[in-house]
């Protein structure tokens, strides 16, 4: 059997997280973030960015890797409490495949 890509990894944690949506808050710590809205949502997503910051600033590459993990979940909680789903941010990477970096960002604005 293939070994699970990272992107199989992240379908299903976003399936988990969803479906702790209605869970009760004191047994599950994503039930709540979620059910604490998603301005904590977000501050638990910038805290855990700062964090995998600092580790790749120090090269702690273990570190790094574990904050990265952090990152994508509380990314996803983030995402979930904001109604924006991975076939949302799946499209927008697909419209900005060619393009160039530089291009993109100046047809933001």
């Amino acid at each position: 059997m293939a070994a699970d890509t990272l992107g199989d990894i992240l379908i299903r944690l976003y399936a988990v997280i969803e479906a702790r949506r209605g869970a009760a808050p004191a047994e599950s710590y994503t039930a709540s973030l979620l059910a604490a809205g998603t301005p904590r949502c977000a501050k638990k997503f910038g805290e855990e960015a700062v964090e995998a910051a600092i580790a790749g600033v120090e090269g702690d590459r273990a570190a790094l890797a574990e904050e990265t993990a952090d990152v994508l979940y509380h990314l996803l909680v983030l995402m979930a409490s904001a109604e924006v789903s991975l076939d949302d941010v799946a499209a927008v990477l697909v419209k900005r495949q060619g393009v160039s970096g530089h291009e993109e960002k100046s047809a933001r604005g």
